[in-house]
């Protein structure tokens, strides 16, 4: 520190306020300095600036414009791409590659000293004391076996939430684009989260739960393991999800039931007015048959396939083909219609 200030000391006065900016304020605006300091910024931009507190193994690959603030750690296996920012006492560890435009925010933590790796794509941002792609939480994990995170482009992962790496060496914990996982979020072990899905805080992913796309969970949701939930589903906040979430359904509930289609969710992705009507017609027939004698569950299904007006409907077909993968052998079959649990 002392040798920083007697570089510092030699400058001139413009050098002076950039290493003041930059040491205390990456993200501050350069409003208010002089057209010479505008200069000598805009080409301090197109070099890397790190922190003297920075630790910065030799050989971590770093690219252009990366800015490195204090006390931030970077692991000798580590790869930042270009314009990465790492906020003051965030950590980059173990086999860890960061794309471009990369933002861990303060207290940040991602990666582990761990076989395996994390690999996180371009435009993401890492929330305050967020942990991304450590050791997962599972019993069965045996040390030293090789554990992976995969996350794409464009998701923003908010404060204090935490992502795990898989369980097995055969395995990877998955998110995919444009994803918003709010504060204090859990993703656990082998999960995988497809594109554009929003979770409320608070959360939690059980361990291999597997996400579709456009979803949305209100606060406080808990998701048992090896449950799958469906595309374009919402479930309510505080619900208990034990059971799989079939396409286009919304549920809620300390053990959580289907309450009917996520009518607004289709509406605001562009479903057009045809195919809601579709899908109302045909979650009544599955699931409010009024005929009197509606038959199994399976007869409504089959019937339904066979209906010459909604059984051409993709969004029908999608949304019968989800609720008959729930009910194989392997799978943990779908949340109970609330009328079921009523009579039950």
């Amino acid at each position: 520190m002392t040798s920083f200030l007697r570089v510092r000391s030699a400058l001139p006065s413009p050098l002076r306020n950039l290493c003041c900016l930059q040491r205390f304020s990456i993200s501050v605006p350069f409003t208010y300095v002089t057209d010479e300091e505008k200069s000598i910024v805009s080409e301090t931009k197109r070099s890397r600036f790190i922190h003297p507190s920075a630790i910065v193994h030799p050989d971590a690959i770093l690219g252009q414009d990366v800015s490195i603030g204090p006390f931030c750690s970077i692991g000798p296996s580590a790869k930042l791409g270009n314009a990465c920012q790492l906020h003051p006492g965030s950590h980059v560890s173990g086999n860890t590659e960061l794309g471009d435009n990369c933002t861990l925010m303060i207290g940040a933590v991602v990666g582990d000293d761990l076989p395996g790796c994390t690999v996180i794509g371009c435009n993401n941002v890492i929330g305050h004391h967020a942990v991304v792609g450590i050791k997962c939480q599972d019993m069965k994990y045996k040390p030293g076996d090789e554990c992976f995170l995969e996350i794409g482009d464009n998701n923003e992962i908010r404060e204090h939430a935490s992502v795990h790496r898989s369980s097995m060496p055969n395995d990877r914990t998955v998110i995919g684009n444009n994803n918003l996982i709010m504060g204090s979020c859990h993703i656990a072990h082998d999960c995988k989260v497809g594109n554009s899905n929003i979770f409320a805080n608070h959360t939690l992913l059980g361990g291999h739960v597997i996400v579709g796309d456009y979803t949305h969970t209100g606060g406080g949701v808990a998701v048992h393991q090896f449950c799958h939930i469906g595309s374009y589903s919402f479930i309510g906040g505080g619900s208990v999800v034990t059971q799989d979430v079939p396409k286009y359904t919304m549920v809620s509930g300390e053990r959580a039931e289907l309450r009917g289609l996520n009518l607004e969710g289709l509406r605001r992705s562009g479903f057009s007015n045809s195919e809601i009507r579709s899908l109302r017609a045909a979650y009544r027939k599955i699931f409010m048959s009024r005929d009197e004698n509606p038959g199994t569950f399976e007869e409504r299904l089959a019937k339904l396939e066979e209906n010459e007006d909604l059984g051409r409907v993709p969004a029908v077909y999608s949304m019968v083909q989800s609720i008959r993968d729930s009910l194989t052998e392997d799978r943990r079959g779908i949340c109970q219609y609330r009328s079921w649990t009523r009579s039950s």
